[in-house]
């Protein structure tokens, strides 16, 4: 077994031996072309934001409500849905029309608007320079490359500022609709508990305004006036107690109706201050734990990692051609003496 694999080391020696030069070569000319290459490459600078997503806890319901009820401090960070949320954003097509059109990234990375394929091109371009990941932490990092240090760090910032606004442009949508709604179910009632009192005053201008007591009240002084013989007093009595009579049932039902009015106008009006505050309200969704800086040092590329890499592949290279090549030499050696040898038998 030792001997087998000392032949087999000694046999790639050997054919080393014999094949330095091509492949020398082959290795030396890779060489050559990655430097060549990694230096015409444009260098690029890279500049990074890391973010934390804010707890997106209702405003209106924060700061409005008792703090005993209250779901969620807004000042708390968010967690893994909140994160999900601020990653979808951050790839929405708004969030990169704006910064396209802002750096004007199609003259910026230098593609022929008028090309058959050049949006294609630009947001292809777009996602390989700019890019955003979730950290180990829930937190979010955006990246953004470009030969240009100041153009880098200020595309990652921008991203930051322009992430509010969509996102708030997003729930301010939702949020003017539910204001509206809610709008109209409080002018409603405050329109129904108006014409509710109005129909109470018009009893009370009768002379209903307390039917049970009033009854009780007339009921005794009434008798008072028969036992007393005050008949006139006891007819203004009848008279009131006639239409408390006509009236009384209608008032009773008015005034509760009116007292479970009231109570809905003002759970309406506390939705309709909290829907207020949602709608207009403009808090950023995001922490910034690390604002991006204009790097001093370029990022890329790594010109040496580059012609290693391209020296070493070529080298590896260079053994399998040399290997395939000879092993087709030995297989038309072969083919041509068997021809040979068939020629003579005949």
């Amino acid at each position: 077994m030792d001997s087998s694999e000392n032949f087999n080391i000694t046999s790639i020696i050997i054919f080393l031996f014999n094949k330095w030069k091509p492949i020398i070569i082959i290795t030396f000319l890779a060489a050559i072309v990655s430097i060549i290459i990694s230096l015409v490459i444009e260098e690029e600078f890279k500049s990074s934001v890391v973010i934390y997503p804010a707890s997106t806890s209702s405003v209106s319901k924060a700061l409005l409500t008792d703090m005993s009820r209250a779901p969620k401090d807004i000042l708390k960070f968010g967690e893994e849905e909140e994160t999900e949320q601020l990653m979808q954003i951050l790839h929405s097509d708004e969030i990169k029309a704006k910064i396209i059109a802002k750096y004007k990234l199609m003259q910026h990375y230098k593609i022929d608007p008028a090309g058959k394929y050049s949006k294609t091109q630009l947001l292809k371009e777009y996602d390989d320079k700019i890019s955003f990941k979730k950290t180990q932490y829930q937190a979010i990092e955006i990246t953004v490359f470009d030969t240009d240090n100041q153009i880098a760090a200020n595309i990652a910032n921008d991203i930051t500022a322009i992430l509010d606004s969509v996102y708030n442009k997003v729930q301010k949508e939702r949020a003017l609709m539910a204001l509206e709604i809610i709008e109209n179910q409080y002018h409603s009632e405050k329109i129904y508990i108006g014409q509710l009192e109005d129909s109470l005053s018009e009893l009370r201008g009768l002379g209903v305004f307390d039917y049970e007591n009033q009854a009780k009240i007339y009921t005794e002084s009434h008798t008072k006036a028969l036992e007393s013989g005050n008949s006139r007093k006891a007819k203004l009595l009848q008279d009131k107690l006639d239409i408390l009579a006509k009236y009384g049932s209608t008032y009773n039902s008015l005034s509760q109706l009116h007292k479970k009015e009231i109570e809905q106008l003002s759970l309406l009006k506390s939705k309709y201050q909290e829907a207020k505050v949602d709608a207009y309200q403009n808090l950023p969704h995001k922490y910034i734990v690390n604002p991006a800086q204009v790097s001093e040092k370029k990022s890329k590329p790594v010109r040496w990692l580059i012609v290693v890499f391209s020296t070493i592949s070529a080298f590896i290279f260079a053994i399998f051609l040399m290997l395939i090549l000879d092993n087709l030499q030995s297989v038309r050696k072969k083919l041509i003496l068997d021809k040979q040898n068939t020629t003579k038998l005949a």
